[in-house]
């Protein structure tokens, strides 16, 4: 079986997501910080009207934060019902990823090293580590909601 991926860059490295989790990608935007949150949450923005929470994908993968620039994106997502900004260095296309080609993040005997992989697959001759938005938003529902 086949998925729709969109593969976008973040810190150096390529990563993807499902594109049925995918709302839309924007431009950069400036993101209006918010009190008491994580620091992997950049801000909030204003989406036609609504305000959505912004996750600085860096930040949360444990790398250093970004210092976005208009050459940033943000990618919408929808996760349990919820959407959320993600921002990446940039988007770069949509590819058809065979599931038998997903391999498992790796462990280190009990101790999962990769929580927010869901797995990787070699796609034109680069490693990308496709994203588990659910274990990626997990801990980040109370964040938001504060």
């Amino acid at each position: 079986m086949y998925r729709e991926l969109i593969t976008f860059e973040v810190a150096g490295q390529i990563f993807a997501l499902d594109i049925m989790a995918i709302r839309e990608i924007r431009a950069w935007t400036p993101v209006t910080p918010m009190p008491r949150v994580p620091s992997y949450v950049a801000g909030v923005v204003n989406l036609r009207g609504t305000v959505l929470p912004v996750i600085d994908l860096a930040a949360r993968l444990g790398w250093t934060p970004t210092e976005a620039t208009p050459r940033h994106a943000i990618i919408v997502c929808q996760v349990n019902g919820q959407s959320q900004g993600l921002i990446v260095d940039s988007v770069s296309d949509i590819v058809a990823l065979d599931t038998d080609n997903l391999q498992p993040p790796p462990t280190a005997g009990q101790e999962d090293v990769a929580p927010f992989l869901e797995g990787l697959s070699a796609i034109e001759e680069r490693m990308v580590m496709v994203l588990d938005l659910q274990a990626l938003s997990a801990s980040e529902d109370r964040a938001i909601a504060a």
